[in-house]
């Protein structure tokens, strides 16, 4: 793309946020700075930063693209990973806030008090963590192959050394003023293109999202073919192309269907899917998305840092609000791609809509270049802040639980580990949906996590052995559908809809085993049980006499 103001603008915020991070380095002195931030957010920053690591490449590229391939069928998607707050706020925030802990592995000692909990769950903390980081540094790689036309690895190494370097000087106090700057750039980046996107679609006279017989170029487009397919003409016949062949479309000619991808329906893109499968899928992706919130570690570290459980309780409540104003965006460039940009639906770079989109509907003048370097300095900054969380969590506990005891020098040297991983791997698998991958994350750490801490927190009979039972249940199930999906064949049918979207199961299977277990080793309840209760649901002012922690 020809655009003289893209790459200043990803500079741009790159440099701002090493500039942030080295001011916070000021600040952060102690272990507890880098790991909690001394427990001294207040609510409001705390979610800012919540929200700017929260809404990662799967918010900011994935959702946009999947409404574009699959219309309706995915609008759980925001709407779950909005919704999961609320669960947050009804069952963990404030109790989570008072049991004193750092990691989620802390939790599970401090509750269960069993070492072998603590290393499984440093395990699946590790796990989900890098299996979240992988597609946000997918996401840097495809956003600057697309508005650049550098290599993919530039922006996957690019995002995974700043943040990996801004991580390790700074820890979590650092990263907070980052996360939040983040937050408003992100939504700034989507909302301001998108009154220019509106005000747009009406002077062309609001043309149709989807036509009858389904989408067609709005204008003539030259498509060039990335890899080996075969294409379905409007006439019915069949054209086989090969990767780097070019098609010219007139406009108003019907965007072919290819082969491999069924995303060019007519208005029923519009309607939700009737299938047994589909709807099973769809529920799935609910139960998923819900839940899987309350498990995920770089979002749970972050009530750490408030200063008690009420502070917990208004950082959720704020977060709702902000979480649910951003997903309003992406859906509504998902649904304009299918005007402006539907040859996407021919290359499969769908996930690349929201920041082709301004330059496809304002044509490339100054104004929509100036709105795609806008568009893409937000979404470096999504990848930047989602990844700084995520480095944060898996570093924690890599200090804490594998390299270390917790000290400043452990995080550091677990930091530059955590961030290492998880490039290697996005350089060596580059063709994940990144919103796909991103919800199978929810799915593990919904049928992990989730219900070892609504139990945790909630039943006094849990034990030691009932929660890793059930952890290695539901979540290694969990964690074995990531891996068929991202390794295996594909699939069709019954397997594929179990596979791709496993929580309408797993999660059921960690609670059920957790309970069973847990009631068939009864006698194994700690013995603090009542102590460790008390100090999760009491309100601190009734524990105003017991040590802070």
């Amino acid at each position: 793309m020809d655009n003289p103001y893209i790459i200043p603008a990803i500079l741009l915020v790159t440099l701002v946020t090493v500039a942030i991070g080295f001011y916070g380095l000021k600040l952060a002195r102690t272990t507890s700075d880098f790991l909690v931030a001394s427990r001294s957010v207040s609510p409001t920053w705390n979610a800012a930063a919540i929200g700017g690591e929260y809404l990662s490449a799967a918010s900011f590229l994935g959702v946009a693209g999947l409404i574009l391939k699959y219309g309706v069928d995915v609008l759980w998607y925001p709407v779950g990973f909005a919704a999961g707050y609320l669960a947050l706020l009804l069952f963990v925030a404030a109790p989570l806030r008072r049991s004193g802990a750092f990691t989620l592995p802390d939790f599970c000692q401090l509750r269960l008090g069993s070492r072998r909990l603590r290393k499984l769950a440093t395990a699946f903390v590790v796990f989900i963590g890098w299996l979240y980081l992988v597609p946000q540094l997918q996401g840097a790689g495809l956003t600057m192959t697309t508005v650049t036309g550098q290599p993919y690895a530039l922006g996957a190494l690019l995002v995974g050394a700043v943040v990996t370097c801004n991580v390790a000087l700074g820890g979590m106090r650092a990263i907070t003023f980052v996360q939040a700057f983040q937050y408003w750039l992100k939504l700034t980046a989507l909302l301001v293109p998108a009154v220019f996107l509106l005000l747009q679609w009406q002077a062309d006279g609001r043309p149709a999202v989807a036509a009858p017989d389904g989408p067609v170029f709005h204008t003539s487009t030259t498509v060039v073919i990335e890899d080996h397919a075969t294409l379905t003409m409007a006439d019915g016949s069949t054209m086989t192309v090969r990767a780097g062949e070019k098609l010219d479309f007139a406009a108003g000619e019907p965007v072919p269907q290819v082969s491999t991808v069924d995303d060019t329906r007519g208005p029923d893109w519009l309607l939700p899917g009737d299938s047994d499968q589909g709807l099973f899928a769809t529920y799935s992706l609910i139960l998923a998305t819900f839940l899987g919130t309350m498990g995920l570690p770089h979002v749970l570290v972050r009530f750490y840092t408030n200063p008690d459980g009420n502070a917990a309780r208004r950082t959720t409540l704020v977060v709702l609000g902000l979480v649910g104003l951003f997903y309003l965006l992406p859906t509504l460039y998902g649904v304009l791609g299918r005007v402006y940009t539907p040859q996407l639906l021919m290359t499969g770079r769908t996930d690349a809509v929201v920041v082709l989109l301004p330059g496809a509907a304002l044509g490339g003048g100054l104004t929509g270049q100036l709105l795609a370097a806008l568009v893409a300095a937000g979404a470096f900054a999504a990848f930047l802040s989602s990844s700084s969380g995520l480095l944060t969590s898996v570093a924690g506990v890599i200090s804490t639980d594998v390299t270390g005891h917790g000290s400043v020098r452990d995080f550091r040297l677990a930091t530059v580990i955590a961030g290492v991983v998880p490039i290697v791997l996005s350089l060596t698998i580059s063709t994940l949906d990144v919103s796909q991958v991103v919800g199978l994350a929810f799915a593990v750490a919904a049928s992990s996590f989730c219900p070892l801490l609504v139990l945790g927190i909630w039943w006094r009979g849990l034990t030691a052995r009932g929660a890793a039972a059930g952890v290695l249940a539901g979540g290694g199930a969990a964690a074995g559908a990531v891996l068929l999906t991202v390794l295996g064949p594909p699939l069709s049918g019954w397997p594929a809809a179990l596979v791709g979207q496993p929580a309408a199961w797993t999660v059921p299977l960690a609670f059920a085993v957790m309970v069973i277990v847990s009631l068939a080793s009864r006698g194994r309840v700690p013995a603090d049980v009542s102590e460790v209760m008390l100090r999760l649901h009491a309100p601190e002012s009734a524990l105003a006499g017991s040590p802070r922690r």
